[in-house]
């Protein structure tokens, strides 16, 4: 009966250990993320973070914690941004610019009704 309430005495241990651990790596993340708080004050939450690390994780998230969830919105809102505008980018032209285009071509006279038809078509598969 002993080893069980070891093993979970253990899972609990390794649970609560690999929680203090992502809070300590989203507060470091959030700090160096913050842009309007200087180089000084920064020092001073890691020291904070070092010597005194639960209690500091704490005040920094009651007394931060507002503005540590906007700065992740923002940063998930410009890597979102970025992304759209990099898939807009590769998949390269809309079906109505594709269909302008080769409209221009056929009042140009460079192809036929019949190919800017197949175009048109091909343009809103």
């Amino acid at each position: 009966m002993s080893n069980f309430w070891d093993l979970v005495w253990l899972i609990v241990s390794v649970f609560l250990f690999v929680a203090y651990i992502l809070i300590m790596f989203h507060i470091v993340v959030d700090l160096f993320r913050d842009t309007e708080l200087g180089g000084g004050f920064k020092a001073l939450w890691i020291i904070g973070l070092i010597f005194l690390p639960v209690l500091t994780a704490l005040v920094y998230i009651v007394g931060r914690g507002t503005g540590m969830a906007q700065r992740q919105r923002a940063a998930m809102q410009r890597a979102k941004a970025d992304t759209d505008a990099y898939i807009r980018e590769v998949a390269g032209k809309s079906p109505a610019d594709q269909i302008a285009d080769a409209k221009k071509l056929l009042d140009a006279g460079a192809i036929s009704q019949d190919e800017f038809a197949r175009l048109k078509a091909k343009a809103l598969a």
